[in-house]
């Protein structure tokens, strides 16, 4: 595979805010990225943690943005998820759930545990074979807006250094052990095959 042509995924629950910030970061570097949800459904919080706001994937940021500034302006203002979704929608028109794309990636990043046993768990279960490799490499990222942007420079370093290396299949392995034997993540990772 060629540097210049690296296509990656990044991948959240509910593509709204880890994935997307790294989307966003990434896309300003000029990589080829794409960002997906693994959830079954689009949560954002709500009034109390027992009301979170439900959305399927068919549900575009602009239609969010819409009900949750009608519903609370000033509540969803202040936690800072309307901003987020004016962000969403000027990246993409709706989440998109990665178990529904034929896209290939040669680097999937997730962004928290759960999201990355998704991912392994839907090449398991895929029946075509292209015997293509992509690399599943999992940066745990708390799900809250600071989180993410640090998590977005995390992913954007480890991309880069991806990116730079003189032999992208033989060199990403060193590239993972030396960010995983920092301080500041710790990362799974695992080859599949499309």
């Amino acid at each position: 595979m060629k540097k210049e042509d690296m296509k990656i995924a990044v991948v959240c629950s509910s593509n709204q805010n880890r994935s997307m910030e790294a989307h966003a970061f990434l896309k300003k570097k000029d990589f080829d990225v794409h960002s997906f949800g693994s959830g079954t459904q689009v949560k954002l919080p709500g009034a109390s943690m027992h009301q979170p706001n439900i959305y399927d994937f068919n549900t575009t940021y602009e239609e969010m943005y819409r009900d949750l500034a009608s519903k609370d302006h000033q509540l969803y203002t202040g936690n800072g998820i309307l901003r987020m979704l004016d962000r969403n929608r000027r990246i993409k028109p709706k989440p998109e759930r990665f178990q529904d794309s034929s896209l290939l990636f040669d680097m999937i990043v997730t962004c928290e545990e759960r999201v990355y046993d998704q991912v392994l768990e839907e090449f398991e279960n895929r029946t075509v074979r292209l015997y293509k490799p992509v690399y599943v490499v999992n940066i745990d990222i708390l799900d809250n807006h600071e989180a993410a942007t640090l998590g977005a420079i995390t992913i954007n370093d480890f991309c880069q250094k991806v990116k730079d290396s003189a032999d992208l299949d033989g060199y990403i392995e060193e590239v993972i052990i030396r960010m995983d034997n920092s301080d500041w993540t710790n990362l799974l990772y695992a080859v599949v095959f499309y």
